[in-house]
């Protein structure tokens, strides 16, 4: 039998030096392609050809990926303000866009809910957020408790509507026909209101009216001038 000629591993060419945001990148693609439940250090790991061990030099865990993924896509965002937009108009125009960005990519609102992203493209949404409600005349704590009640209302909302379109075990006809079930006798003030008031308006109309309210609540409970 011919002897098998070894192949001197010098021969092989060289990977690409792990970086932090190489490892970013890779985890990018798998969420492009994916969506955020493929994303794993083992997967990542393998989108690099390495070890999961390898990562846990530049990134600690998977929260942290997760953060500076969210971080990443925060990037894409227009942060900007010259002060010639409302306020309020610019805000709500700012939530929207980011809602916008993570309902762009499964699942990841769903991470958004439980890790804090980690980056200069998060810094740099909080410290918009925070001009406008200082423009507003909010106080500093106000300010910073509002930046946090928003973005959390912004990305739970896009994790509520991500989570029903990808199980697609309920839809809107459901919740009418549990609210148009009320008994008149039991619940006569839902049966006297209807089923309509509860989901009259699209997704839009009705994320800007609870961004609405919560900025009201904030401006009579927080703002300055209010004090």
């Amino acid at each position: 039998m011919a002897r098998q000629t070894p192949v001197s591993r010098r021969e092989r060419p060289a990977k690409p030096a792990l970086t932090r945001d190489g490892i970013v990148d890779a985890a990018m693609a798998i969420l492009v392609a994916e969506g955020a439940q493929a994303l794993t250090m083992r997967r990542v790991a393998g989108e690099l050809d390495t070890g999961p061990a390898s990562l846990y030099v530049y990134v600690r865990n998977a929260t942290e990926l997760g953060a500076l993924l969210i971080d990443r896509l925060i990037a894409a965002l227009d942060l900007s303000w010259d002060g010639s937009e409302p306020w309020r108009d610019r805000l709500h125009r700012l939530l929207a866009d980011y809602s916008a960005v993570l309902a762009e990519h499964s699942g990841i609102a769903r991470s958004a809910l439980f890790v804090w992203p980690d980056g200069p493209h998060y810094l740099d949404l909080l410290e918009l957020l925070l001009r406008l409600l200082t423009a507003a005349g909010v106080e500093p704590e106000a300010a910073a408790r509002a930046t946090d009640l928003l973005l959390q209302h912004a990305t739970a909302a896009v994790a509520e509507w991500d989570g029903r379109r990808e199980r697609g075990e309920q839809d809107l006809d459901d919740l009418v026909q549990t609210l148009d079930s009320a008994d008149a006798e039991r619940h006569p003030t839902l049966k006297a209101l209807g089923s309509a008031v509860f989901v009259r308006g699209t997704h839009e109309e009705r994320s800007a009216w609870i961004i609405d309210v919560m900025l009201d609540g904030v401006l009579a409970r927080g703002s300055v001038r209010a004090g």
